[in-house]
């Protein structure tokens, strides 16, 4: 059984709002998950976070979508460790370095998959604000189930495809689970 774990975030703001292109200054409202281990969807709040960290720990591998650069730095002014430490698959960084440039989920999920993001991450913002829990939910365990589609195609046919200036196109990825090595953290145990 895996124990690889799909994650996704929303924020309660944007950049515009915090005046800076600086995912770090942005605040968590939700973060949706697939658990391989558990064959479940679900989601924390902000304020359950802390229920999150131990099964991210204990994860043989966190799989996103740009989650180092915007996933990550949100969410390290809520964990006491360091993210950069777990085991992480980043699929857009996988893409950016096969092809030298970067994709949209939604244009990698369109070709690879014929399916396509619920919205967008301003929409998510808006949700929140009105408080409209299920709705926020809703479209982000979507992204979730997106990334995990994408990951499995990828991990199951070598390759994902995608649209170039040419038409149709495909990349070779390689998402096999690495040999597991202890990444030596485990910081929300109580003191």
């Amino acid at each position: 059984m895996s124990r690889e774990f799909v994650l996704d975030i929303e924020t309660k703001n944007t950049f515009a709002d915090v005046g800076a292109n600086d995912p770090s200054l942005l605040e968590i409202s939700l973060i949706g998950f697939y658990d391989y281990a558990n064959d479940e969807f679900g989601a924390y709040r902000e304020n359950e976070l802390g229920k999150l960290w131990p099964r991210l720990e204990h994860a043989e591998r966190i799989i996103g979508y740009n989650i180092k650069a915007f996933d990550y730095p949100v969410m390290q002014r809520y964990y006491g460790g360091d993210l950069s430490r777990l085991p992480t698959l980043d699929i857009l960084e996988e893409i950016k370095n096969i092809l030298g440039f970067r994709i949209k989920l939604d244009d990698v999920a369109h070709h690879t998959l014929g399916q396509r993001k619920s919205g967008d991450g301003l929409k998510a913002v808006e949700y929140f604000r009105d408080g409209n829990w299920e709705a926020l939910e809703k479209y982000c365990i979507d992204d979730v189930r997106l990334t995990r589609d994408v990951y499995e195609f990828g991990k199951k046919h070598g390759e994902l495809l995608y649209s170039n200036r040419n038409g149709p196109a495909k990349m070779k990825v390689q998402f096999a689970l690495p040999e597991q090595k202890s990444h030596g953290i485990n910081l929300t145990l109580p003191l």
